[in-house]
């Protein structure tokens, strides 16, 4: 033992004659300041769509003429939409998922099917009520307007005339064919 303390002086008196308190204290601080950062530095969460790091397997709407994953933002329907999608928070692309309460006020865009290549005015409609889902985040801006022209922008809370402002997701009902301008 006596030649372990004999070590552990002879570095310790080396160390002291090589460094001043002041550079030590920096050097602790760094090192306390590093650690505490790198749990902010920032993660590719995008890869994993909704964050506990499995993958989200596809919703299909089970038909041809209705293409596509329903729990993705490339789903045709979803062409002007910005918030989380209600088919990966307990809803569907139509309805939302339960405890919360559709918004009647909504923004419309046009979006084309690629199974008929027709297009079709879609509601896009807030559900809301309870906290955010969180989960398959989409913002595509599409046919997107000023907010001068609130019927067709995205970046509104739509929750209001809901009996809660709570925003929790976003649902794309198929309201119509959408008619060309004969003019």
């Amino acid at each position: 033992m006596a030649g372990f303390d004999k070590l552990t002086e002879r570095f310790s008196r080396k160390l002291a004659q090589g460094t001043s308190r002041r550079s030590s204290l920096a050097w602790l601080g760094l090192v306390a300041t590093g650690d505490a950062t790198i749990p902010t530095l920032p993660i590719a969460r995008a890869a994993t769509p909704h964050g506990d790091g499995a993958a989200r397997p596809p919703i299909p709407s089970g038909s041809a003429q209705d293409p596509g994953d329903r729990a993705s933002c490339d789903y045709w329907r979803y062409c002007a939409i910005d918030g989380f999608l209600c088919s990966c928070c307990g809803g569907t692309v139509n309805s939302c998922p339960p405890g919360t309460e559709m918004s009647p006020i909504t923004w419309i865009g046009t979006c084309t099917n690629p199974a008929d290549g027709r297009a079709y005015v879609i509601s896009y409609n807030d559900c809301c009520g309870v906290t955010s889902c969180g989960q398959c985040l989409c913002n595509r801006n599409e046919g997107d307007r000023p907010q001068v022209r609130p019927q067709s922008n995205n970046d509104y809370n739509w929750c209001l005339g809901t009996e809660s402002s709570v925003y929790n997701c976003s649902v794309a009902a198929i309201i119509g064919v959408a008619v060309e301008d004969a003019g």
